[in-house]
């Protein structure tokens, strides 16, 4: 499909600084009514089906400061399926079309898509004590890298932008601030590992996606697709 205009995308986790889509601008942006939240248990990305791990996303309330990026006309397809692909493998995101505010001299509204969690999805941990956030995160590693890592990197690009997150940075000090004071890529890496495996205990068990829910839960990925 051919679209007549471009598409924004609104980033708000891995996808500001590993977007591995091209753009034509990128802008600092926010979005209200919408915050930023460890909340969904990870089983691909950054944990496994053996130890899960915690990932980013949207969830209800609040005001997320990110990144907007413009995806021309052209590309915008190719772009959608790529990110269909990275962000729905167990379909726990619903697809959306939202207003969000350009940080710019004349901040601009767009509309632009973007992931929020779906609540009634399994995997869905909802709003975890800040301990038990830091339990998962220490102990799990996945496909794209360490659940450590993760959580050191998204911190590291929000003070790149000057967004302070006071919840994750608290979070950060009880996963072991001292994996990231100071290091390097390779010997954060190499800490964020000795960390995770001295916490492999404390699995957490969520029910399976079963057939008729993925049906329910995918078809949300059509409902926004903007018009040719």
């Amino acid at each position: 499909m051919q679209y007549a205009h471009d598409l924004w995308i609104f980033a708000y986790g891995s996808l500001m600084w590993r977007p591995g889509f091209e753009f034509e601008e990128v802008v600092h942006a926010k979005l209200v009514g919408w915050r930023r939240n460890f909340c969904i248990y990870s089983r691909f990305h950054r944990g496994s089906p053996r130890r899960l791990g915690l990932v980013l996303g949207l969830d209800r309330g609040g005001v997320c400061e990110g990144l907007a990026f413009r995806v021309s006309a052209a590309r915008a397809s190719e772009t959608l399926r790529y990110l269909r692909e990275r962000e729905q493998i167990i379909s726990v995101y619903r697809e959306a079309l939202v207003p969000v505010t350009l940080m710019t001299s004349d901040r601009p509204e767009v509309m632009a898509l973007t992931y929020l969690v779906e609540r009634a999805h399994p995997s869905y941990a909802g709003q975890l004590a800040l301990t038990k956030q830091a339990h998962l995160i220490r102990g799990a590693s996945g496909r794209s890298g360490n659940n450590t890592e993760y959580l050191v990197s998204t911190l590291a690009h929000l003070a790149e932008l000057g967004i302070r997150e006071r919840e994750l940075e608290r979070l950060m000090g009880l996963v072991g601030s001292h994996v990231a004071r100071g290091m390097t890529a390779d010997q954060v890496h190499a800490r964020a590992v000795a960390l995770m495996h001295g916490c492999r205990k404390g699995h957490v068990r969520i029910r399976r996606l079963r057939p008729d829910d993925a049906q329910r839960f995918v078809y949300r990925n059509v409902l926004v697709t903007p018009k040719a």
